[in-house]
């Protein structure tokens, strides 16, 4: 039995680190039933799920299995492998990665963060958006580079260049 002392500020911060992997808290993270460790489990889908945008108007019906895309984004961002590497098992990584940047076009990535992380601070029992923060001089320099800007830029291919070899 794990005792919590209690004290003016809250949890005794000696005690919190044998509080995170509790009897009741193990199961709620094995991960062991996923095909890999970065699938979504049930739950995690329950809450992704109703912030992906549905097909597009007209055409023909979606045929890909939209879970099986989230899965293999999670495997590329979660592994850092590269593109051609997503296991064949999960979507093709054509369409993994057509989604991945539709879904940073259309702002869609942002909406899932921004939904998760006020659910995140609702459960820590904060407010839903924090009132403060803390700005360094590392964080000045890297808005100033550009931001979201780079993230669709290192995705996407490298481009020969057209300039003649210095060997030839």
């Amino acid at each position: 039995m794990i005792r919590v002392v209690y004290n003016l500020t809250g949890i005794d911060p000696t005690c919190w680190m044998m509080l995170m992997w509790t009897v009741e808290n193990r199961g709620r993270y094995d991960r062991s039933g996923l095909r890999y460790p970065s699938d979504l489990a049930d739950d995690e889908w329950a809450l992704v799920a109703p912030l992906i945008p549905g097909p597009k108007r007209g055409g023909n019906k979606r045929t890909v299995d939209v879970r099986e895309v989230v899965n293999g984004l999670m495997y590329v961002l979660g592994t850092g492998c590269q593109w051609r590497a997503v296991p064949k098992d999960l979507a093709p990584r054509s369409t993994v990665y057509g989604y991945f940047a539709r879904w940073d076009w259309d702002g869609t990535l942002e909406r899932i963060h921004h939904a998760l992380y006020q659910q995140c601070r609702e459960q820590a029992g904060r407010e839903a958006s924090p009132t403060a923060c803390i700005i360094d001089s590392q964080s000045v320099k890297g808005a100033e580079k550009g931001g979201p800007a780079l993230t669709r830029r290192a995705t996407t291919r490298a481009k020969r260049s057209k300039a003649r070899s210095v060997m030839s």
